[in-house]
């Protein structure tokens, strides 16, 4: 994922709705950054710079938390004997 699909997917991950956009008249180089970010609900305060910066960092360490897991999944049915195919097909 790129730097503005991992900001859209923490801020998917901080509350839940679309309780946010993007300015349509932005500023700065990229349209979809933390500074264009307007909040659509009157009940939900914008998370700080740092709050965002965090939940993307849980979700990228998840994300590799992940591969880690399958790749040692993997391992061990090999020591087992399966073959990559059988492994493949599970």
């Amino acid at each position: 994922m790129n730097d503005k699909e991992w900001l859209n997917f923490a801020l998917a991950s901080i509350h839940t709705g679309q309780w946010f956009g993007f300015k349509k008249n932005w500023t700065g180089s990229h349209r979809m950054s933390y500074e264009n970010i307007i909040v659509h609900d009157s009940s939900i305060t914008k998370p700080t710079e740092e709050e965002v910066n965090a939940k993307i960092q849980e979700l990228k360490d998840a994300e590799t938390q992940k591969i880690n897991d399958k790749i040692s999944a993997q391992n061990k049915l090999k020591a087992l004997g399966l073959t990559d195919a059988e492994i493949e097909a599970l």
